[in-house]
């Protein structure tokens, strides 16, 4: 009765508002017509929308929603563009939300190949583009995977259909379509539930929950991560993996506030507050192919030096060299495998870039060249504000910004000025501008020649960070309708400047409302160029911010994260997300940035945290020490046993690098990256593999001594004992004691290996190893790459090894060059081969020739062969029988 009569209250202000009354829409159908706060009934229908109570309480489903004939018209038939089509369209709305409505819009299919399809829509008028760079695709167009179907009812909406199997992957009919001024809104319905990506927020699982009609707002902010709220970089991007298994990624190039709703349809509303739509459409139709092809367009991430791939330590708060000799010392001496140490900001001089504090930090230069002389490279960091308040002819940095003209400048072209974590006020560098680049690169340059021989830098506070709103002098930002818009993300803090600069501000590119979240991708080019120029050998350059395209030159650690279990969780999540925006060379703060961790969950955090690509420990100001050295005798041995497993396997850790840069794969993978058609693993992110053959299962929460893993149907083995698992497309308890990590090699793939050791420059001239996992048909393949370690661009020059390895028939592995440009390899020796899952063996010969030194347990199955003594960059063969 109730129900009924609010149905007529709300059919009276329908028809008292010349609207007729009307069933009400499907809570699934709707898309929120009053997305901004202050929504009533009189302001919704004033915009031309429906009201009425939702069909299921408390699931925020829209009261205010649009109804369908909003939008736009298709002004005669699309026209054939040799490449595409193109769409005129017409608004057929009178009503307007926010103002500033484009009556005629065009629309333009780029049939760009026959996996990548473009989007455009604009309005005719100067709008704000991102200057991304898109690489062209490989081959043509004439066997595409997709379609384009447009309709005219009741309001404009397009299709994309997958070829062959009809899957509807993109439907714009949801309903909603605006572009004004500074709101843009496309809805959309998707093809599954299984979406991933969409950042960078914290999430708190990996595919995507659509209840409640979850938001995602992206605009780049210094925010220590904490639920849905925007964080360091906007990376708009997500992946689908269709009901069948196939699979397409979407990236919309739009730099400005913005933000996704999970649509409980399921689909997507898609809002941002300036620019255009640009999307970029990816048809796989594997996962695999999908990140391919995406990395393909915005850039691959090139591969690190291999010193990178160990162990890194970092803390702010060393406050002075002696303690950061007694982490080093002790770390050391417990033989801890550790590669990496880094220097925060309080190395600095009072905090300004490109300076040493001369009495806490007195002889950093000579330690840093002694800390090289034990196989532990150096790392720093810089800020992009800098100080303004040194006096004249002191800070070089600075005067030499001033001549240069460097500046991120206000609206009447004076410098931004703002507060960071110099004593004094601070300009903001403009990285779009090419003086800027050059200055840059200079400082970076002077100051490796002539302070600190770091080996790789680390650009932080990039988004950028502001400690105050707005400009320090103006006392925020002026009241207009770019610093203040019409619609307001639900960005934290509740305005685009918080801890930021104005949106009016301008840089070289232009304002800052629109080039905000492109601050970090600006900065990222000249830091990796010039910090490779400036080593003089292969460096990486580790960033805060990303934007799209951001691992073409950088990778990213996840921020300021917390010392608390369910980070373990978020940080797995966070890494997988990251390889699929194309940033393979990932990982969080081991054990945790704020907050004191505890010994049992840097225990396990440091059994995990072997395991990401990237893997540094780094806590926060006035925490307590939290290198692994720093708790007892149990932490070292649980971290030493990780690390050095994470070592031994280096080999294969780097070959995956390297087929990233080369093809764009993937690293860290979600189990249905590999399993697809696997419906139980769609949901899974509590484990996650490495490539193709290793799968990682670590205990995640406290006092946990077991985990429950699933295993999808292939063969997979104990990494330590070689047992195969017994069960299938099913869940397995694992045994998991402090000490241990569970690990399992995947039926079918061949790793290559190295006797660990307590840095990679030791590591590296220890005897190598293949791991040959046999599937069903007892048959097993692989890659093996390997270099100089940190010679410039040896893919590119072709100063590089590559091994083709396979098990094509039984009992018989061959080991082939494909290219044997790394002159050194010859010093290499391939020491011993494992392989899970034969039958039982009597005999074996190298290249033809009775070798004795094997054994085989008929428990496991695994036959294990010593002492080959192979040179490694030779063709081989090995036969068992």
């Amino acid at each position: 009765m109730f129900r009924m009569l609010l149905y007529l209250i709300f059919g009276v202000i329908f028809l008292a508002s010349g609207l007729s009354a009307q069933t009400c829409v499907p809570d699934a159908e709707r898309v929120d017509c009053h997305p901004d706060p202050n929504a009533s009934t009189e302001r919704c229908l004033a915009r031309g929308c429906l009201h009425c109570p939702p069909d299921v309480p408390d699931q925020n489903v829209p009261t205010c929603y649009f109804p369908k004939d909003y939008g736009y018209s298709m002004v005669g038939e699309p026209v054939d563009t040799g490449n595409g089509v193109r769409v005129e369209l017409v608004r057929t709305t009178t009503s307007t939300l926010f103002g500033g409505d484009s009556m005629n819009l065009t629309l333009e299919a780029d049939f760009q190949s026959d996996y990548r399809l473009r989007i455009k829509i604009t309005d005719g008028t100067p709008r704000w583009e991102v200057p991304l760079q898109i690489d062209p695709p490989t081959g043509g167009n004439e066997n595409r995977r997709y379609e384009v179907i447009f309709t005219n009812v009741p309001v404009f909406s397009f299709k994309i259909l997958r070829r062959p199997t009809g899957t509807t992957i993109f439907d714009s009919s949801l309903g909603g379509f605006t572009f004004s001024d500074q709101f843009l809104q496309l809805a959309f319905k998707l093809p599954s539930r299984n979406v991933y990506g969409i950042g960078e927020n914290e999430q708190h699982s990996f595919r995507h929950s659509f209840d409640k009609f979850p938001r995602w707002v992206l605009w780049a902010r210094d925010a220590a991560p904490s639920g849905d709220v925007n964080l360091y970089g906007v990376q708009p991007h997500y992946t689908v993996l269709e009901e069948d298994g196939n699979a397409h990624a979407v990236a919309i190039v739009n730099s400005n506030a913005q933000e996704f709703v999970m649509h409980p349809n399921p689909g997507i509303v898609y809002r941002t507050i300036g620019g255009i739509f640009d999307m970029y459409f990816f048809l796989g139709p594997t996962p695999e192919s999908v990140a391919q092809q995406y990395s393909e367009a915005v850039g691959r991430f090139p591969l690190p030096p291999y010193w990178s791939l160990g162990f890194q330590l970092c803390r702010f708060g060393y406050d002075h060299i002696d303690n950061m000799r007694a982490v080093v010392d002790r770390m050391i001496a417990s033989e801890i495998p550790y590669d990496v140490q880094y220097g925060d900001i309080d190395i600095m001089d009072r905090r300004l870039d490109f300076t040493i504090d001369p009495i806490n930090f007195a002889g950093l230069g000579a330690y840093v060249q002694e800390l090289k002389t034990q196989g532990i490279r150096f790392m720093t960091i810089l800020d992009p504000g800098i100080s303004i308040g040194e006096p004249n002819g002191t800070y070089p940095p600075f005067e030499l910004g001033q001549e240069m003209e460097v500046w991120i400048t206000k609206q009447d072209d004076t410098p931004a000025q703002g507060r960071v974590w110099p004593p004094d006020d601070v300009y903001f560098a403009d990285f779009s501008k090419n003086s800027t680049r050059e200055w840059w690169k200079l400082l970076i340059k002077k100051f490796h020649d002539e302070e600190l021989e770091f080996a790789a830098l680390w650009i932080d506070m990039n988004e950028p960070a502001n400690f105050v709103h707005g400009d320090i002098n103006d006392g925020g930002c002026v009241t207009t309708s770019i610093n203040d818009p019409p619609y307001l993300p639900r960005v934290r803090g509740d305005s685009l400047y918080s801890n930021t600069l104005c949106p009016d501000h301008k840089d070289s590119m232009g304002i800052h409302y629109n080039t905000h979240s492109l601050y970090g991708w600006s900065q990222s080019e000249p830091t990796f160029i010039a910090n490779n120029e400036a080593v003089g050998t292969r460096s990486f350059a580790l960033s805060r911010s990303t934007f799209l395209g951001s691992g073409r030159w950088i990778t990213h650690w996840l921020g300021d994260n917390h010392s608390n279990w369910d980070n373990l969780l978020y940080s797995i999540i966070g890494m997988l997300q990251f390889n699929l925006f194309g940033i393979p060379f990932v990982g969080p703060d081991i054990c945790g940035h704020n907050n004191n961790a505890t010994a049992e969950m840097c225990g396990r955090w440091m059994q995990l945290g072997a395991f990401y690509p990237f893997s540094r420990n780094h806590n926060g100001y006035g925490h307590i020490d939290q290198d692994p050295a720093a708790f007892d005798g149990a932490i070292i041995e649980i971290s030493k046993s990780a690390l050095n497993t994470r070592y031994r396997l280096l080999p294969y850790l780097y070959t995956l690098l390297a087929m990233h840069y080369m093809n764009g794969n993937t690293v860290a993978r979600a189990l249905w990256h590999e399993f697809p058609q696997d419906p139980e693993t769609r949901g899974i992110d509590r484990q996650f593999m490495w490539g193709y053959g290793l799968v990682i299962s670590p205990v995640i929460d406290e006092g946990a001594t077991n985990v429950t893993a699933y295993f999808p149907d292939a063969r997979f083995y104990d990494y330590y004992t070689g047992g195969e698992v017994a069960v299938r497309k099913g869940y397995v308890e694992l045994d998991a004691p402090f000490t241990h990590i569970p690990l399992h090699i995947r039926g079918g793939g061949v790793l290559p290996v190295q006797a660990s050791a307590v840095n990679t420059d030791l590591a590296r001239r220890n005897p190598l190893g293949l791991i040959a996992a046999l599937d069903d048909r007892g048959e097993a393949r692989g890659n093996f790459y390997y270099d100089a370690g940190d010679s410039l661009e040896p893919i590119a020059s072709g100063t590089y090894f590559l091994a083709d390895i396979a098990v094509n028939q039984p009992g018989v592995l061959t080991y082939v060059v494909r290219t044997n440009g790394y002159v050194e390899m010859n010093q290499q020796v391939m020491g011993n081969i494992t392989v899970m899952g034969g039958v039982a063996v009597t005999s074996v010969t190298v290249n033809g020739s009775p070798h004795a030194e094997f054994s085989f347990s008929p428990v496991t199955n695994q036959l294990d062969i010593y002492e080959l003594g192979l040179v490694a960059n030779l063709n081989f063969t090995v036969e068992w029988v």
